[in-house]
């Protein structure tokens, strides 16, 4: 496979030929002189001609422009001037996102002087306020300080971190282990710098946007299948030159609908073709399989999977990525991995709440059937109240919909009713397939499940004319059906 520029000298060389290399010299065109000036963002601070900042705005060029024609110069800001879709949902008190929480206790938030159960939280063991794990982090903070300032390439990498990579290495049953400071740059690193000019790149057209910023910054071809579609993998397989590289790219349990891929079919089209495999456990790493080692455990293809990467922002109640493999794969990404070579470590406490959490993870595995008991009970009754529920053994609970304004409206009245719930929208899901996703964790107690099935029946039951497959569903039958 092609692969990024060789390293030839020190890191710190590399990184400061590279930028150099790249600079232009800062030409600064004299400001006139002008009777009356304001300061506007348009202008960074230096005064201008309010003319000139007004016709900026207007999206016409101002005067006295050596680009070209000024008229047929566009205005990077305009799409911003046409952004308005989301007002009348801020007006009607319908927008959903970025709600500020004021206290958490894990299971339970406080946001705007409600308490809620939260029903939306990727904290599925339950571990963010796990005494172990907070301990583990205030420890770290009094040992290392409250971060890095720096790259792993360089002055990032603390002990602490080599321990962890360590333990995942070992825990994944793999030569050796990497971390990110984020799970979206491990995804970003991993593919950018593997998939070379003669490579091609499989993709599930479900994977996350990680996956897929990842493909298109890679200088291989990029190629989606259909969710889940071994049929459609195996024709595009079939259809790509015998002379590339091949990498197949999924999520082991997808976040959104909530289903697992066939990892079994997978890596058997894999050997097929002569592909490597990458699987995305970022939902099912702590929460599947019989050691908590996600959906690579579950279908028993651990050894058959090149390439494992996770998040320590779920089961691991932490912040960060990591990336598993052969040792040498590793190597190599240490290396070529710009989202890594260019970032600041993860911070000392980060890394010590995520390998506190790693032990309870192999210590503690109830709280991995506790948390798929809960959700597998909520699943069933929903279902047979007649509520088209999707997905399968994930802590993850999707409802379906069906249109964004009723979504949103939904989501209100539970969150009104005492329930934190996520609203999901295209282009996030199919047109038409908007849902309500929910999601439970280990520490939810059996009242608090209760209280949010109940508040699902009841708002079920307020938009039950807007609600096609409610007309027959078991909840809406009459005492003699």
């Amino acid at each position: 496979m092609a692969s990024a520029e060789p390293l030839h000298s020190a890191p710190s060389q590399v990184a400061g030929r590279r930028a150099c290399r790249h600079r232009r010299p800062i030409r600064r065109a004299p400001v006139a002189e002008a009777p009356s000036t304001v300061a506007c963002a348009c202008s960074r601070g230096r005064s201008r001609p309010p003319d000139a900042c007004s016709s900026r705005l207007r999206g016409t060029p101002a005067s006295g422009s050596n680009a070209g024609d000024p008229a047929q110069v566009p205005d990077l800001f305009e799409k911003v001037l046409r952004f308005h879709e989301l007002d009348a949902f801020k007006a009607a008190g319908l927008y959903p996102y970025f709600r500020a929480i004021r206290a958490s206790e894990g299971n339970e938030v406080e946001i705007d002087g409600h308490r809620l159960v939260m029903a939306g939280s990727n904290n599925y063991l339950g571990l963010t306020h796990d005494a172990r794990v907070k301990a583990a982090a205030i420890h770290a903070v009094e040992e290392f300080g409250s971060g890095c300032t720096g790259s792993r390439f360089l002055n990032g990498t603390l002990e602490l971190h080599v321990e962890l990579e360590r333990r995942l290495a070992a825990w994944t049953k793999r030569g050796a282990a990497i971390t990110f400071s984020t799970g979206f740059q491990t995804n970003l690193g991993i593919i950018s710098c593997l998939v070379g000019r003669e490579d091609v790149v499989f993709s599930d057209r479900d994977n996350h946007a990680c996956i897929v910023d990842g493909c298109r910054l890679s200088f291989g071809e990029f190629v989606k299948f259909r969710h889940n579609d071994m049929s459609d993998l195996q024709r595009r397989l079939a259809a790509a030159p015998a002379d590339k590289g091949k990498l197949i790219v999924v999520d082991g349990c997808y976040s959104m609908c909530a289903d697992l891929a066939p990892l079994d079919q997978i890596c058997e089209l894999a050997d097929r073709y002569g592909a490597r495999v990458l699987v995305d456990e970022a939902h099912s790493f702590g929460v599947f399989g019989a050691n908590g080692r996600g959906a690579c455990e579950h279908f028993g293809v651990e050894e058959r999977v090149d390439l494992v990467m996770g998040t320590f922002s779920k089961s691991f109640a932490s912040l960060g990525g990591f990336a598993a493999g052969r040792a040498d794969v590793i190597a190599y990404i240490q290396h070529h991995a710009r989202s890594l070579i260019f970032s600041a470590s993860i911070a000392p406490a980060s890394a010590a709440a995520a390998l506190a959490a790693l032990d309870v993870i192999e210590r503690e595995p109830e709280r991995r059937e506790r948390v798929l008991a809960i959700a597998q009970r909520v699943r069933d009754t929903l279902r047979a109240d007649g509520f088209p529920v999707l997905g399968e053994l994930s802590p993850i609970i999707p409802l379906v919909i069906g249109e964004r304004v009723r979504v949103f409206r939904f989501w209100k009245r539970l969150f009104e009713r005492g329930v934190f719930t996520n609203p999901v929208t295209a282009p996030a899901v199919p047109q038409g397939m908007d849902l309500i996703r929910m999601s439970f964790m280990s520490t939810h107690t059996e009242a608090q499940i209760d209280f949010v099935i109940d508040q699902v029946r009841e708002t079920v039951a307020e938009f039950a004319d807007e609600l096609p497959w409610y007309q027959g569903s078991a909840m809406n039958a009459g005492p003699n059906e």
